[in-house]
């Protein structure tokens, strides 16, 4: 997470005197007019969760079959039919980068970048979202992954670090930083200097770099004109009270949950993530349930293999089962994230879940062969944002050449699914085309991101 350390940091000063004219500051918000800035802190917060499922589902018991308004919740999805007027349940989107490999699928999930050995990543949809909600906040975003690393990655193609523990995720947010503020001002001084001679040397060498060589260096300044930026900012917050936190959310959220109660922690992650949202330290969160080879068991309903291994079930029909389970479950404590956004105000008195757009999805669909079209995706909230929900969104039925879903005698879908699941039916359905959109509606002026050839409409 880029909110615990801060150890990206750099002065001002510093940085401008060793870049010259490298450097043209954004306007920030501390820089505008006072008319200004009260006209812009009183525009209504737009906010973004995201949670990743790895592995895929058991799509057999997770798609549904009809679309438009009438459709019927399949029974993993059951959870989320008390919610059935604020989300949109999305089928038959997929990555073109991601088709020819599956664990770098959550890499890819919010960049829509491609997964090849000599790719590099580009700047996931969260944080094109902070570049616009971060003078706003506190922290730019909020990065939480149960295993593994985050869902993040910066326009350079770095991936963000996580937390993982509640109460370190708590401190992170609500509590002043370890020695005080003199101390963390003196540790952003001595860092500047330390970039200073950095950058003196690079001056230097920058006469003699080829091609090549001045590319990466480009990057390389445009990190540290994100970090003067970030700089600034914090310099500013660490001014400004921290927020207050009552007793009931402090006894709600500063605890830490053994692994074997993932209910427990699951919720507690989103308690977190919804007091991060209604005091507005941030806008922008996203939270990982574990990698593609190292999603967690969950005993407590009496599964003690991984997700990653239910995944591979080979037919094994106690293993499918599991699997269901374990998609109900994870659908269930995201239903406990919109009942919380929609019974929790806002600092303007209004549900959090009309302000707030949560998408909740996975970069595979049916994990024992890898397959990564017709990722499951469900996306709630952002009615104040424009959204308009209550339908099953199917982009495969939109394809000319799909037949419908293969459904045996019994109604029920048959094995000849995992086709649709395994190579997209509408190659023009990128999942990109949604990121597009949660991006346009939280303000980032752009007619695409990604791989994206088309904005969605919801």
């Amino acid at each position: 997470m880029n909110i615990q350390t801060q150890s990206w940091l750099i002065n001002r000063r510093h940085a401008l005197k060793a870049l010259g004219t490298f450097i043209s500051l954004p306007m920030l918000e501390c820089m505008l007019p006072l008319r200004a800035a009260e006209k812009a802190a009183a525009a209504a917060p737009k906010r973004s969760a995201f949670i990743y499922l790895a592995n895929g589902v058991h799509s057999l018991n997770y798609q549904i079959t009809t679309e438009g308004k009438d459709y019927q919740f399949s029974r993993s999805l059951k959870p989320l039919e008390k919610h059935r007027d604020v989300i949109t349940p999305i089928s038959g989107l997929h990555h073109p980068g991601a088709l020819s490999h599956h664990h770098g699928c959550i890499n890819v999930w919010l960049t829509g970048g491609k997964m090849g050995p000599s790719d590099r990543n580009t700047i996931s949809v969260d944080q094109k979202m902070a570049e616009i909600t971060a003078p706003h906040t506190r922290y730019p975003s909020m990065e939480v992954a149960l295993t593994g690393s985050s869902l993040a990655w910066t326009a350079d193609g770095v991936q963000l670090p996580s937390l993982r523990r509640c109460s370190e995720i708590f401190a992170s947010l609500f509590e002043e930083p370890k020695g005080g503020k003199l101390v963390q001002r003196r540790a952003l001084r001595r860092k500047g200097s330390v970039l200073d001679a950095n950058l003196a040397e690079v001056r230097q060498l920058e006469k003699k770099m080829g091609a090549a060589d001045k590319g990466r260096m480009e990057q390389y300044l445009t990190s540290v004109r994100e970090a003067e930026v970030r700089t600034r900012r914090a310099d500013a917050w660490l001014d400004t009270p921290l927020p207050v936190v009552s007793d009931a959310d402090r006894k709600r959220t500063n605890r830490d949950i053994a692994q074997t109660m993932a209910g427990d922690y699951f919720r507690t992650v989103y308690d977190l993530m919804v007091l991060a949202f209604q005091t507005d330290v941030t806008r922008v969160a996203t939270f990982s349930l574990g990698g593609e080879g190292d999603a967690f068991s969950i005993p407590e309903i009496g599964i003690t293999e991984s997700r990653h291994q239910l995944s591979h079930h080979g037919g094994d029909a106690g293993y499918m089962e599991k699997l269901t389970n374990y998609d109900t479950f994870a659908i269930e404590q995201f239903s406990y994230f919109l009942t919380r956004l929609l019974e929790t105000k806002d600092l303007s008195g209004k549900p959090l879940l009309g302000s707030t757009m949560a998408l909740f999805g996975s970069g595979m669909c049916y994990g024992h062969s890898h397959g990564n079209a017709n990722l499951p995706l469900v996306l709630a909230g952002g009615s104040d944002l424009g959204l308009k929900h209550g339908t099953h969104l199917d982009f495969n039925k939109k394809a000319k050449d799909f037949a419908g879903y293969s459904l045996g005698a019994d109604g029920a879908l048959t094995t000849a699914h995992y086709q649709v699941c395994s190579r997209p039916v509408n190659t023009d359905a990128h999942m990109s085309n949604l990121l597009a959109l949660m991006a346009q509606r939280m303000g980032v002026e752009t007619d695409n991101f990604g791989d994206s050839n088309k904005v969605i409409a919801i």
